[in-house]
């Protein structure tokens, strides 16, 4: 096994990512359509207490749990899968380490938009709707609506196509962007599955938490614009921050601007009288001017 590969995978790419992100396609769009239609269809199939609402107290009464208690142990744990803030922070930490690595924002902040879409409008309707769950449930064969719950739709399931989708959306490669939407695919529906098991939601509830966060995702190409500005600022402000930091150099004085210096005047050295020298010889001095007469 080479281990330089693994190695190079944990070091910045010298380049940010050039695959452009996804765009609002006539595919998507239609789509986005198809899951608008159903997600309204539910809405008023609970409202008006069609054959879905008797379905939910149907498979309320049957009480899966009681029926397969075996399995409520592992699905108990594994409805964490769908939780907002374990999921969250595991798919935070993994793309933050994608940004830093490709030198770019964007993973993070599709996240933190699409969590944005997420809490608004999925909060909206369980705060407006203020359904009970089937735990709560005071009337057979009711609707159990603006009660004070808020359990319409699944948090859980609409929370486990966003986050586990998200990784889907930001996938580089057709092949990498296939196999994450499996394995999204298939976390969604155990988790949406689970809740209904446990009793803690109405299949309605799973069905419209599908529905909405499958909206969010259709949707996120209209918000790249808004991401990509995003990201130019705050790579902006980065830039501002360092060069406040990074200390500042003085400019080089231009030649013209430079001080001359004086001249100084030429000293004459002064006239010295030259006195002969004299030159030692034996015993005595001799003077170099020549011998005495």
């Amino acid at each position: 096994m080479r281990t330089d590969r693994i190695f190079s995978r944990l070091e910045q790419e010298p380049h940010r990512p050039s695959a452009p992100p996804p765009r609002m396609s006539g595919v998507r769009l239609g789509l986005l359509g198809i899951t608008l239609v159903l997600y309204v269809a539910v809405v008023v199939a609970v409202l008006g207490k069609t054959w879905l609402v008797q379905l939910d107290w149907q498979v309320m009464l049957f009480r899966p749990y009681k029926q397969w208690p075996e399995f409520h142990g592992a699905l108990d744990a594994f409805v964490v899968m769908g939780q907002r803030a374990p999921t969250a922070v595991l798919v935070a930490s993994w793309l933050g380490w994608r940004s830093w690595r490709q030198r770019t924002l964007r993973p993070l902040l599709v996240l933190a938009v699409a969590l944005l879409l997420l809490n608004v409008t999925v909060g909206a309707v369980k705060i407006g709707l203020g359904r009970l769950g089937p735990h709560y449930a005071t009337s057979v064969g009711s609707a159990e609506l603006y009660a004070g719950g808020d359990i319409f739709p699944s948090g859980h399931t609409a929370n486990a196509v966003v986050t586990w989708g998200i990784l889907a959306y930001l996938a580089t490669t057709p092949r990498a962007r296939r196999v994450l939407s499996v394995v999204a695919g298939v976390l969604t529906l155990g988790v949406g599955a689970t809740t209904v098991y446990l009793g803690t939601h109405w299949v309605s509830d799973v069905l419209l938490g599908w529905a909405a966060g499958l909206l969010i995702l259709l949707a996120l190409p209209w918000c790249e614009p808004a991401i990509a500005w995003a990201e130019a600022l705050a790579f902006a402000l980065r830039g501002r921050f360092r060069a406040a930091l990074s200390p500042t150099t003085a400019s080089p004085v231009p030649p013209s601007a430079r001080p001359v210096a004086a001249r100084q005047p030429l000293v004459q050295p002064s006239a010295t009288r030259t006195v002969p020298a004299r030159e030692t010889s034996g015993s005595g001095v001799r003077s170099t001017l020549g011998p005495r007469r």
